[in-house]
């Protein structure tokens, strides 16, 4: 049987396809603008008669109608990375977190410790070999692919066809659901004052010929905006966005100059808009490629005059990082800020860049803290971290005292509250 006559036997409805997906399933989500939201409905319909299915993912966009309430009997959900469309559920124990390094996920399901009995994918159509892409994410989702007992997948012609290591077979789909949707979208954030000012700390760190890794959000756009004048950047990223095609269009990034992959944008996932997604579709300057890949510490060290730039929720006047809850109550998670911190560290003329705003509230809470709050999760070590930026500065904290963190960082708070800062150093016993 050729692939196509195989392909047309497996198309089939999304409640078809979901059918055999029983109780107690393992259920791995494709994440992030990917979600197959025709499966995900599909499955939800079938609560009444499903009991403790397992959902598990990394962000996603859009709706999370698994977490309701009144479906914890059917649904639970198990996440790798906590979106605000899972988070209360999170909060209020209807859901579980798992920390865990983003280059880590792979091998759960690969050594089977977190065995994946269906993966509900969306993908692109097939090309004239058979090969669908992974598209916008490829990720975690290879990993999950390869590993699942089932595939179910959702074959969309809107989802763009990347190139690298994101391709799948259509003999290893087990159902086929063609579909014609909008994948979601994530607009770009703006800039303020403050994140420009952060923009041009960073872009001061960045020497022409890095390579760069960054996320979204408006620090990292704020950032994005102040390397137009650099030249022959290039990308090692785990996420590519809206600013950094920008880049790419202008001439900035051009890849002429990496140690690792010259010539190529490596990512693993994009988000942003539709423009974006048009822009990767069948585009040989990326190369998409999975997380184990893509953020493996050791493989980033490759990169010559590597550059990461992570955010944080707050930072203590020792350099301890806490980027994924607040106290005891879990926002977002580990992701691949380690990852990138410990490979950029080990890059040669590499920098790990820790950048958030010195304050949050509006102005009325400092992000620089004496200790973190109790229950907060230590995400970049004190010895992991290298530099810290806010609006009002850089410190370089790698190889640093205690005495010579804390006078560095309490010059990175806001002048409001530094006074009280040092007291409450004193009242700890740190050295100042």
């Amino acid at each position: 049987m050729s692939w196509s006559d195989l392909y047309r036997a497996r198309c089939t409805t999304a409640r078809e396809a979901v059918a055999r997906i029983p109780s107690g399933a393992k259920v791995v989500v494709h994440g992030g603008c990917a979600v197959p939201s025709r499966l995900v409905d599909a499955l939800v319909a079938r609560a009444a008669e499903l009991r403790n299915v397992e959902i598990a993912h990394i962000l996603h966009l859009g709706p999370a109608p698994y977490v309701a309430p009144d479906l914890a009997r059917s649904f639970r959900h198990r996440a790798f990375f906590t979106g605000g469309n899972v988070r209360a559920a999170v909060r209020e124990g209807r859901a579980e977190y798992v920390p865990i390094h983003l280059s880590e996920v792979p091998a759960l399901f690969r050594s089977g410790a977190y065995p994946v009995d269906v993966a509900l994918l969306h993908l692109s159509p097939p090309d004239e070999h058979g090969f669908c892409s992974l598209g916008v994410d490829v990720g975690i989702h290879k990993a999950a692919a390869e590993s699942a007992r089932r595939i179910v997948a959702q074959v969309n012609p809107r989802m763009p066809r990347t190139l690298g290591d994101s391709f799948l077979h259509v003999s290893r789909l087990d159902a086929i659901v063609e579909v014609d949707d909008p994948l979601p979208e994530l607009e770009p954030g703006g800039h303020d004052e403050t994140t420009r000012a952060i923009g041009r700390h960073v872009a001061g760190l960045v020497d022409d010929g890095a390579t760069l890794q960054l996320g979204i959000g408006a620090i990292p756009d704020a950032v994005l905006a102040e390397l137009e004048g650099h030249r022959d950047l290039g990308l090692h990223t785990e996420m590519f966005s809206d600013g950094l095609m920008a880049l790419v269009e202008k001439g900035v990034v051009t890849n002429a100059r990496k140690s690792l992959h010259p010539g190529k944008s490596v990512t693993g996932f994009c988000l942003g808009s539709r423009a974006l997604f048009d822009f990767v579709d069948d585009n040989p300057l990326f190369e998409f490629r999975p997380t184990e890949y893509v953020n493996d510490p050791f493989v980033i060290a490759r990169n010559d005059r590597m550059v990461a730039v992570n955010s944080a929720l707050e930072v203590d006047l020792t350099g301890q990082v806490c980027a994924d809850s607040l106290g005891t109550s879990i926002y977002s998670g580990i992701g691949g800020q380690v990852d990138f911190v410990r490979g950029a560290a080990r890059s040669r003329g590499g920098r790990a860049i820790i950048a958030l705003p010195s304050t949050a509230k509006g102005g009325t809470v400092s992000r620089i803290v004496p200790s973190l709050r109790p229950g907060a999760g230590v995400v970049t070590t004190r010895g992991d971290v290298h530099y810290v930026v806010t609006e009002h500065g850089v410190a370089d904290l790698h190889g640093r005292s205690l005495r010579e963190r804390v006078r560095a960082l309490l010059g990175l708070a806001d002048p409001r509250f530094r006074e009280d800062l040092e007291r409450s150093a004193h009242a700890l016993g740190l050295p100042v």
